[in-house]
């Protein structure tokens, strides 16, 4: 089932404009998440809102926004007052320039979202927008509100539909200098450049997603279904590291020596690549119950954990 729409609206070129819904392309829901509980009885911990001063707790209805002028000092602002100023853009995406892709500075790139057809009509006029920025080979720049604020959103084809991604504002983000300017100037002779080439190629290949494991993921995973078999965890020792100055053009030799083609190119030699973790997305069943802690039986040998996958939640 896909996930539900963040928004809907239409999008607009000029005079052509389609009823159009926006999706979440990422997804954190099947990551391991925590909650807090209390040591002392197991039971889950609740937040409360309470006013500082007095430390009380305060109704929703009684809870606005406040912008900090000074210590004490706030303005407050309504939901109303929010409303009042929304923009023009708030149900509409609107298409104000085509510029190429490389003009747009990967610092700019916030998150990613699928733009498709809202119904069944529209699908003509979509289709035209698509194949248009496609045949130009550039992005498309737009608006759009999410939250009360407006976003610059950059539209690219994909597959059969859009990708959108939000863009930042240039006041946030940082420049540079201040962080580079200590870098020292150092001269590379041809000999350390070469030996460093010659590792890049030995460790080059092509971009597969499906080859990389979320390392942390899978050890999170593997930790709660020991603690719920009753398997006893050990920590483990602190990786050794070596505080020697070395000579730079001896580790790169060594570097050289050491290193194994990557993983393309064993898959070219007929080895088989390295599977990702069967359990990243994968957990025991959950224990049925009122959600009291309850002793979980011992595996026979012969047996293997059920595995099921993570319950998912509603993607935001």
């Amino acid at each position: 089932m896909a996930p539900r729409a963040n928004w809907k609206g239409f999008l607009r070129l000029s005079l052509v404009t389609c009823p159009v819904a926006l999706y979440p392309a990422t997804s954190d829901t099947e990551k391991v998440s925590f909650n807090q509980i209390n040591r002392k009885t197991g039971h889950r911990i609740k937040y409360a809102k309470v006013d500082a001063d007095t430390g009380e707790e305060v109704a929703a209805e009684d809870i606005m926004k406040g912008y900090k002028v000074d210590t004490d000092t706030y303005i407050e602002v309504s939901k109303d007052e929010l409303d009042d100023i929304a923009l023009e853009s708030t149900r509409t995406i609107e298409i104000d320039e085509f510029v190429p892709k490389s003009d747009i500075d990967n610092r700019y790139l916030i998150r990613p979202y699928y733009l498709v057809p809202d119904g069944k009509v529209g699908h003509d006029a979509f289709a035209v927008i698509r194949e248009t920025i496609r045949s130009m080979n550039k992005v498309a720049i737009g608006r759009v509100v999410l939250t009360n604020r407006e976003h610059i959103i950059a539209l690219e084809p994909l597959d059969k539909g859009l990708m959108g991604t939000l863009l930042r504002y240039p006041y946030e983000v940082r420049g540079e200098k201040e962080y580079f300017e200590d870098i020292q100037d150092v001269k590379i002779t041809k000999d350390m450049l070469d030996l460093a080439k010659h590792i890049v190629e030995q460790k080059s290949g092509s971009f597969e997603p499906d080859q990389f494991e979320d390392r942390y993921e899978s050890a999170l995973i593997d930790l709660i279904n020991q603690k719920r078999s009753g398997i006893k965890t050990t920590a483990k020792s602190a990786p050794k590291t070596s505080g020697n100055v070395i000579n730079l053009m001896d580790a790169l030799k060594r570097s050289l020596a050491s290193e194994k083609p990557s993983a393309p190119a064993a898959k070219a030699k007929g080895k088989k690549p390295r599977k990702a973790a069967a359990g990243q997305r994968e957990m025991l069943l959950p224990i049925g119950g009122s959600g009291k802690r309850a002793a979980k039986p011992e595996p026979k040998k012969s047996e293997k954990p059920v595995r099921a996958p993570l319950r998912s939640k509603k993607a935001g």
